[in-house]
């Protein structure tokens, strides 16, 4: 794709990459076959190619953002399916994101949508405001549908029906191996995971230290800015960031870290681009050091002697995430696991495409969410499983309010079959106010 810009205008960073990303566009179209949102609304404009001359319209003119333009960008999952189908190697994600930063500074939104991004990136990563949040959303569940705007209806809609204890796991601390240690790693426990499924957190540090890793929560790490980065709050998302990285990169300095493991795919693509995100900054280097040993946890499992397990007896229908298969392409690593651990994996048809959490989407844009979570449940079904696992707490809850299967995360199931308790959520009659198995 040919662009126009100014010498003065490439002397922006933003700019710059985001002049290199166009460039490689050869308007092939093929990223229309996997696109969620052109599947559903049918409209170039919400493809890919059509984003992609709307964002490229918007930034070689300087002009500030009109309300198209902001109605088509808004309306990307940032599933990244795309960059997967891409031949041409489009970064897709650098340049999406480039352009939700160029429109949350020079566009004003309407006073509801204003107030809607300020309570999420206020609320959602910070646990103990979620917590009570929740809270509040589960007491005014029941009155959802008397809500004038759907995007308030699918915040009451989306709380839990029980909310976990708080997991003390979660705390900054260090579990020793069970086994002679292979490895010191770091857990990221995240924000809202730590709100909405303690489990996942418990069930991860109980299977990698059976495994012989030790296991450290650091002082300081939090949410991965993910949530913010993605609204275009990049001040925000780079104070939340930059937390992380100077938490992660004191335990590299001192101890050491062979790995720092993600167990929500979101948060990993994140962080595996922090690299990218400080790159003109003075914490580059070590944002980069954190970036280059970052994991997801199926990556680092890979890497262990995970048991070959004996017939699990159960069908599992394996949920691939976007953020994981497109943002991080890992496709196999979680399958071949579980299959290592005696289940029997099935998959849904098209799992290239997206649930419609998509991280705050489905509360923003919850019609078309709706629409992409109706037919995800409705493949995921019709495989007849016992449970539906997934690597991202976001599509656990997305396709948990849609099914009455058990939904679990992948590391609970391999948890179970190397000698971790039963996951709850497999549990009959299963109450969460019930003490969560702790580690101490």
């Amino acid at each position: 794709m040919q662009t126009t810009f100014t010498p003065e205008q490439l002397k922006d960073p933003g700019i710059q990459r985001s002049n290199e990303i166009l460039r490689t566009c050869v308007h092939c179209g093929f990223c229309t076959a996997t696109c969620p949102t052109y599947q559903v609304l049918g409209d170039e404009l919400d493809s890919p190619r059509g984003r992609i001359y709307l964002i490229k319209d918007m930034l070689e003119n300087d002009r500030d953002p009109d309300a198209k333009t902001v109605k088509h960008i808004d309306r990307c999952l940032s599933c990244l399916a795309c960059m997967t189908t891409c031949p041409s190697g489009v970064h897709y994600m650098h340049l999406v994101d480039h352009a939700r930063d160029y429109i949350e500074q020079r566009y004003k939104r309407p006073f509801s949508d204003r107030a809607l991004r300020w309570i999420l990136a206020r609320i959602l990563p910070y646990p103990m405001r979620f917590r009570l949040a929740l809270v509040g959303a589960k007491l005014g569940r029941p009155f959802a549908r008397l809500m004038p705007d759907a995007r308030l209806r699918a915040m009451l809609e989306m709380a839990p029906k029980k909310i976990p204890p708080v997991s003390r796991n979660d705390d900054p601390q260090s579990f020793a191996p069970e086994t002679p240690r292979k490895k010191r790693v770091a857990l990221m426990t995240g924000c809202a995971q730590k709100a909405l499924n303690t489990d996942i957190n418990d069930a991860t540090i109980r299977l990698l230290t059976r495994l012989g890793c030790e296991v450290v929560v650091a002082e300081g790490a939090g949410c991965c800015g993910a949530l913010t980065h993605h609204m275009g709050k990049t001040t925000e998302s780079h104070a939340t960031a930059a937390k992380n990285i100077k938490a992660w990169a004191r335990e590299m300095d001192g101890d050491g870290l062979d790995a720092i493991v993600i167990n929500t795919s979101g948060c990993g693509t994140t962080v595996k681009d922090y690299g990218h995100m400080f790159r003109n900054e003075a914490l580059a280097e070590d944002a980069a050091r954190v970036s280059a040993i970052a994991m997801d946890v199926s990556e680092l499992l890979m890497q262990l002697d995970l048991p070959e397990g004996e017939d699990q007896r159960m069908v599992v229908a394996y949920h691939a995430a976007c953020s994981l298969q497109h943002g991080q392409q890992i496709k196999t690593y979680p399958k071949d696991l579980l299959k290592r651990a005696g289940y029997t994996i099935v998959e849904p048809a098209d799992p290239h495409l997206c649930c419609g959490s998509a991280g705050t989407y489905n509360l923003m844009q919850p019609e078309i969410s709706k629409k992409l979570k109706d037919r995800k449940v409705r493949t995921l079904e019709a495989k007849n499983p016992d449970v539906i696992a997934a690597g991202n707490i976001g599509c656990m809850m997305q396709i948990g309010s849609g099914t009455h299967l058990p939904i679990v995360h992948t590391v609970e199931l391999l948890d179970w079959a190397t000698g971790g308790p039963q996951p709850p959520a497999l549990m009959d009659g299963f109450d969460p106010r019930s003490e969560i198995p702790m580690l101490r």
